[in-house]
């Protein structure tokens, strides 16, 4: 991955963002919203984010939708609260257009789990195979791969292909062996987890359910075997909002990212969301992504000001690598 190096750069810190004293009393919100107008700038933020970065934002959305949004966007600059592979892949859609990360080192344990090369390497041990990669990776390993799915659509872009064809499924694991179990597939699995939902304690979980008999337990699929087992309902970020929403219980227990709470209880006000614990006793009850908690409003206002840190990607690159997003998003539509 490239990242802008200019003699601008210079104003980032070690950590991956501006370090820049801010004038005390400065309305963060006021500043960024005049930026937005003259910058021409949109804020793309996903549900995992911070709640003020997620009540600030033009769209809100799991990977799936701000994949659509980026790519349909007539913005000058767009504006990534996210992680690193996700304003990758809005640049990767928006080759003309600025786009920009508030923490540079906003990464993914998932995406850093898998490369172009390893990757590379595993198609020629299984040539007939096609490679699908779930939309947490980089643009390496989206360069390498046939067709990104995200978990909103992979079980509907999988049923479309012939149920004979060998697939090679990077990064997940445990989003592979899901679909896998839904599809009737045996897809060979790159070895990579999100560390956010493998932490996650079902017995944990268990002592939660036995104290609210009325939950359901809703899961993300990139969650260990054990805990989408035991679950009522799986599904993709926003489905599970959507599912909160609509479903006639009035208490959930939630394992994926916290952060989905905020958004979860603007939708469904009137009812009870419990974060599911995961194994750290001693310290959060709750699944929360370091990285993705690494952006904040500071960070905002600074990298929309200072246009830092930019997200480039070299250009043979990057149409390799957008070449299996559009075909994601080409095939999300062609098979709704």
């Amino acid at each position: 991955m490239e990242t802008l190096l200019t003699d601008a750069s210079t104003m980032l810190d070690k950590k991956g963002f501006l370090d820049i004293e801010i004038p005390e009393g400065t309305d963060l919100i006021a500043e960024i919203n005049r930026m937005r107008k003259e910058k021409n700038a949109i804020i793309l933020a996903h549900y995992y984010q911070i709640p003020e970065i997620q009540d600030i934002s033009d769209f809100l959305g799991d990977s799936l939708q701000l994949a659509r949004a980026a790519a349909e966007t007539d913005a000058d600059m767009i504006v990534f609260c996210g992680v690193h592979f996700m304003a990758e892949a809005a640049k990767i859609l928006n080759p003309t257009k600025k786009v920009v990360l508030p923490d540079l080192k906003a990464g993914c344990s998932l995406a850093d789990s898998c490369s172009g090369e390893g990757l590379r390497a595993m198609r020629a041990e299984h040539p007939n195979a096609i490679v699908i990669s779930y939309i947490n990776c980089d643009a390496g390993v989206k360069a390498e791969s046939d067709i990104i799915v995200t978990s909103s659509n992979a079980k509907t872009i999988l049923d479309s292909l012939p149920q004979e064809q060998e697939i090679i499924f990077a990064p997940d694991k445990n989003l592979g062996k899901y679909l896998n179990k839904v599809t009737g597939r045996n897809m060979i699995l790159w070895d990579g987890a999100c560390i956010v939902h493998e932490a996650f304690s079902l017995e944990r979980i268990a002592r939660q359910l036995a104290e609210h008999p009325n939950a359901k337990l809703i899961a993300h699929p990139e969650s260990e075997e054990p805990v989408l087992n035991a679950s009522d309902f799986v599904g993709s970020t926003s489905r599970l909002l959507n599912f909160v929403q609509t479903d006639d219980a009035q208490e959930f227990i939630v394992a994926t990212e916290a952060g989905i709470i905020h958004e979860m209880q603007k939708m469904a006000p009137g009812k009870t969301l419990i974060p599911a614990m995961t194994s750290d006793e001693n310290n959060c009850n709750c699944s929360e992504c370091f990285f993705m908690k690494r952006n904040t409003m500071e960070k905002v206002y600074l990298c929309m000001k200072y246009e830092l840190p930019e997200i480039l990607i070299e250009e043979e690159l990057r149409q390799r690598a957008e070449k299996s997003i559009t075909k994601m998003l080409d095939l999300s539509v062609k098979v709704k």
